[in-house]
Parts: C-alpha cells; sequence; structure tokens
C-alpha cells in the first residue's frame, strides 16, 4: 500500500518518574474504541509531526508539549484502514493531563501493559517499551578468568541488556561461559542475549533465557522466527536488504553497523547518521545504531530515528 493510503497519526510515549505511562480510552465510538491508546491524533495535511503531537495533546489532554524527540514508527493494516504511527516520547511538559473529551485518562505500569487492552497497531510500541536506549556486547575473552572480569566490569554499569558474544569459543564452551554469566546477570537483574542454537533455548537447558540474537549469515538462513514471542529477538544488520529481511520474521530490535568508523570494521565503509536514519526510516522495527558510537550518541541515535546504541568499546573502557 503506498504512503498516500495510510492514515498519518502522531502518538506520544509519557512515562513518569514511577515507570508508569499515561494512555486513554478511546471512545466507544470511534475506530477501536473501548481500548486504550496511547494519546494522539492525526497529522493534517501540510502539518508536522511534532506540531500535530502538540495540537493534540493540548485539545485531548490539555497539557503543553516542551521536549519530544523520535521513538517509533509503525505501519499497520486493519481490515478497513491502514495507519502509519509516528510515535514520539515526550521527554517534558507542563500541565496536568486531563480527558478533555470525555474519555478516561490513567497512568499503567509499563509492566502491567497487555496488547488485548490495545488496538493491534500498539502492539509494537509495548514490546519496545521494555528495551532500553544502549545495550553492551561482551568483547571476545581469551581465558574463563578475563570473561568475569567482563562481566563484572559491564554487569557494574547496569545496562538493560548484555549480548554475551564470544564468537571465537566452541559451542560448548559458549554453553559454559554464557550458563555462568547468565546466573551473574541474573542476580543484578540484567537480561543477557544468547546466540547459540535456538534449539537450546526453546527446548533445553537454557529455557529461562530472555534474549536470543543471531548474527547476519543465520539470520539469512532463517525463514521465521525461531523463538518466542516471550523472548527478546535481535539480529545484526548492515544494509536494508538484510533489515527488510529481519522486519519479515518478526524480530523485534536490529543493530545496524557500522555507523561511525572503527578499527573492527575497516573493511567496511562507515554509514554515517544521514545513512543510518535513511535506512532505519524504511522498516517497522526498532533500530540500534552500532560502530564508532558512544554513550553520549544515544540522543544523537533518536534524532536520527534510531532507537539507542549498541557497543563493546564504549562500555569496556576504563
Amino acid at each position: 500500500m503506498s504512503q498516500e493510503n495510510l492514515v498519518h497519526v502522531a502518538v506520544g510515549v509519557v512515562i513518569n518518574a514511577h515507570a508508569e505511562v499515561l494512555v486513554s480510552l478511546r471512545l466507544a465510538s470511534s475506530h477501536q474504541g473501548g481500548l486504550w491508546e496511547f494519546p494522539g491524533g492525526k497529522v493534517e495535511q501540510g502539518e508536522s509531526v511534532q506540531s500535530a503531537l502538540s495540537r493534540e495533546f493540548e485539545e485531548e489532554l490539555g497539557i503543553t508539549v516542551l521536549s519530544a524527540f523520535p521513538f517509533l514508527r509503525i505501519r499497520h493494516h486493519y481490515p478497513d484502514k491502514s495507519v502509519l504511527l509516528d510515535v514520539w516520547t515526550i521527554s517534558e511538559y507542563s500541565g496536568i493531563p486531563v480527558g478533555k473529551e470525555g474519555q478516561e485518562v490513567a497512568w499503567k505500569p509499563l509492566n502491567s501493559l497487555q496488547s488485548d487492552d490495545f488496538p493491534e497497531a500498539n502492539e509494537r510500541i509495548i514490546r519496545s517499551l521494555a528495551l532500553p536506549d544502549r545495550i553492551a556486547i561482551t568483547p571476545e575473552a581469551s581465558s574463563f578468568e578475563e570473561l568475569r572480569q567482563i562481566i563484572k566490569h559491564l554487569s557494574n554499569q547496569h545496562p538493560g541488556l548484555i549480548y554475551f558474544r564470544q564468537n571465537e569459543q566452541n559451542a560448548k564452551t559458549y554453553l559454559e561461559w554464557f550458563e555462568w554469566a547468565q546466573a551473574e546477570c541474573k542476580v543484578k537483574n540484567i537480561t543477557l542475549m544468547y546466540s547459540g542454537e535456538a534449539k537450546n533455548i526453546e527446548e533445553g537447558p537454557l529455557t529461562e533465557v530472555g534474549a536470543y540474537h543471531v548474527g547476519l549469515e543465520q539470520l539469512l538462513s532463517l525463514k521465521s522466527r525461531p523463538v518466542s514471542k516471550q523472548r527478546l529477538f535481535s539480529a545484526s544488520c548492515y544494509d536494508l536488504a538484510q533489515l527488510k529481511h529481519a522486519e519479515a520474521i518478526d524480530v523485534d530490535f536490529a543493530f545496524l553497523s557500522p555507523v561511525c568508523a572503527t578499527a573492527t570494521h575497516s573493511k567496511k565503509p562507515a554509514l554515517g547518521w544521514g545513512k543510518f536514519q535513511d535506512l532505519a526510516t524504511q522498516v517497522n522495527i526498532p533500530v540500534y545504531a552500532l560502530g564508532g558510537v558512544d554513550l553520549a550518541d544515544v540522543d544523537t541515535s533518536r534524532m536520527h530515528k534510531g532507537f539507542g546504541i549498541a557497543g563493546v568499546s564504549t562500555f569496556t573502557k576504563s
């Protein structure tokens, strides 16, 4: 379906200091009535998303948007209409939200959100709200003792996710090291991403694993999602075709690299932030910037339609 046939909707996500998100109940007479939604409304002809967001929040909730940045773009096709949700995070506002159009308004804990209570197009928002804006990747360890120090250093920084990448180890060693690292991370409430065989977490000894990652070769060999939706599923990508394939097999997010020049990706030309944005906006999945990025680049990634950053050296610097 062409872009012109999509109803363009500006959506705002507001999260308070208690890890609660602002939602409103759709009126029974409206499309998808009786369901909760993240506030927003249709972007009018010639109107920017930011302007639409500000207008809708003022009209519907009586609050003024002071600061917002891109979060996610979602294309979804209902039987009777198709929508493009332009989802932004509202980081600062003034006023107290009230239902000015008679709708119920509530603050709901992030961990209480259920997809069945929202329109289908909102499922991706709910899943993505649980993602961190920075993901640590383990460097290669030459020994178990070195691995212990790596996990200790990374876990002390409390990233929401750690991708356990140890490509130089055989399958047996990788599994043994992962099991140890997973126990260490669990104590600090950090999710460790596994990248071995999917059967080990779906049917084997690692059924408590919360996230699964595939490299490019494995990604291209897959025709469908290899793990349940109860686990996060991600992939490494380098171009648009790979991102499209990742989207087609329902990944929850993807790494796109290299964004900036790095010694480890010296044979691949850097995308640059402009190209990164161009690619990230052509898929309906969260895309993390990887390669030559630093913690300070989280906002840069967001402003270029990314979801955040992922890296090795940025987390392992002393």
